[in-house]
């Protein structure tokens, strides 16, 4: 078995690599950190939780341990598709570079330009920043990037889906063409293919699983779910979902519960405080220093419940995530993997649970094709002996239709019979003059010739005076005709 001793790195990062008490590498770590020390290029291909960060952050820590920073001039640079991943790598390099003296800068937004271009000035290490705050301090003359050694991009395929590529490309642009790569991805879509390609030089390809597979760690499930009606779906579908987190009892620690829109993530969030839950959303419209804190309540427990978008799916290491429910099926079905690889983390155990809607078919699918395999389907919680669900209506049946009468909770069907007069018998033998369809054109044919109010009291009279049958007074003349009338009519 390989150890971090065999992968000859500097003994000031083996030191700080054994006191975070990890002991063996990751597949990855061990394929890519090698060829790294060695100056080459590297491309690692490798599912979320699996180790990418460390694999690029101990070979950078000891090979910038010789040299000096000059000021606005980063001697490495990480580029980061999302806030929240560019600070995990920036603790990731405080808890590496613990015995070694590097400088670091995080350039994210949400912090002030004054405070980030201070550290620049000062001359950094080691320079991690999210492509559009990076460019921001480049054109403002901040920033001069002629003196980066190491050039990482982490999580490219997640830079393709936010339209980071043409800000990367241009950032290629402005690195020295000597530079040392490492490319890390979940994924390799033909345009990221076509990144490595071009700015990529005889990289070392490490593959340590297939792409976007889920980690054998993590037990999957989904949950079908038909609402009642189109206007209770969203109640209906909360209600679920917190029937889902009670199921689990003791085993559910904390979750990250993951929606498709900021709107739901606030929405989602508010409806487990009001029963509740200890939850809180994140999403890319908080305030960073709101998110940062977040995050911390939710790393170091005093938060159980993380209600968040696609912009935390990715980078947020937090070990010890016992469950993951995605409360929508993702629109992209790489973001599934991305999802779900918050859990079972680190060799640990975890569950994700998502649940799934009619119109989320194709989804579902495209999400079953990635993974190559077919998620597992789990019972409702919320079904009752009979099959339906609590607050849903059961499908119709074939030939059945709906009354307004309940048995034992459910909904009663009858079958459909032919439409018939909505008389008695008795008055279909009624002379055609005696009609109340005949009654009503003389009744129009008296409003007309009537005037002024007189017009109005004529017609209140006729329609109080013309029976009504079937429902009582309330009913609607148009109702009491038969289904002949309503043809002829």
């Amino acid at each position: 078995m390989t150890r971090f001793s065999d992968l000859k790195l500097s003994p000031k990062v083996l030191k700080a690599i054994e006191e975070t008490g990890y002991e063996t590498p990751t597949p990855i770590q061990e394929g890519a950190i090698p060829p790294a020390l060695e100056g080459r290029d590297v491309l690692g291909i490798a599912q979320t939780g699996t180790g990418k960060t460390a694999a690029f952050t101990l070979p950078m820590v000891s090979m910038l341990a010789r040299g000096r920073a000059r000021a606005r001039m980063p001697r490495s640079l990480v580029l980061c598709p999302t806030r929240e991943l560019a600070a995990q790598v920036a603790e990731n390099f405080d808890a590496y570079a613990k015995y070694v003296k590097l400088t670091k800068a995080l350039l994210i937004g949400g912090v002030s330009f004054g405070e980030q271009t201070r550290l620049i000035d000062r001359g950094v290490d080691v320079l991690i920043a999210t492509p559009g705050r990076l460019l921001d301090h480049f054109e403002r003359g901040k920033l001069l990037l002629t003196g980066v050694q190491i050039m990482v991009v982490d999580e490219a395929d997640r830079m393709l889906d936010m339209g980071f590529i043409p800000d990367i490309e241009r950032i290629f642009g402005l690195v020295p063409f000597t530079r040392q790569t490492l490319f890390f991805s979940a994924t390799m879509a033909p345009e990221i293919e076509r990144i490595t390609n071009t700015f990529l030089s005889a990289p070392v390809r490490i593959e340590v699983a297939r792409q976007a597979t889920a980690s054998d760690t993590i037990t999957q499930g989904v949950v079908e779910f038909r609402p009642s009606r189109r206007d209770r779906a969203a109640s209906e579908k909360r209600r679920l979902l917190r029937a889902l987190i009670e199921a689990e009892g003791e085993e559910l620690s904390n979750a990250i519960i993951f929606c498709n829109r900021k709107v739901d993530v606030d929405i989602v969030a508010k409806s487990l405080k009001k029963h509740g839950f200890d939850a809180a959303p994140i999403h890319g419209d908080l305030d960073q220093s709101q998110r940062i804190a977040t995050l911390q309540g939710f790393r170091d427990g005093a938060l159980k419940f993380l209600v968040a978008s696609d912009v935390a799916a990715r980078g947020l290491d937090i070990p010890n995530v016992s469950h993951v429910f995605n409360f929508d099926v993702p629109g992209h079905a790489e973001d599934y993997v991305h999802r779900i690889g918050r859990t079972g983390r680190a060799g640990r155990k975890g569950r994700a649970i998502m649940i799934a809607e009619p119109r989320d078919e194709k989804n579902l699918d495209a999400v079953e094709r990635l993974i190559g395999n077919r998620v597992p389907r789990i019972d409702n919680p919320l079904k009752k002996a009979g099959g339906a669900e609590a607050g849903e209506a059961p499908p119709a049946e074939k030939g059945g239709e709906r009354t307004g009468e309940k048995a034992g909770g459910k909904t009663v069907r009858r079958p459909k019979k032919a439409c018939k007069p909505a008389r008695p018998a008795a008055e279909e033998s009624t002379p055609p003059a005696e009609k109340p369809q005949e009654k009503k054109r003389a009744s129009r044919s008296r409003r007309s010739r009537a005037g002024g109010k007189g017009k109005e009291q004529d017609a209140r009279k006729q329609s109080d005076q013309e029976p009504v049958i079937g429902m009582g007074d309330h009913l609607p003349g148009f109702i009491a005709r038969s289904c002949d009338e309503r043809r002829e009519g």
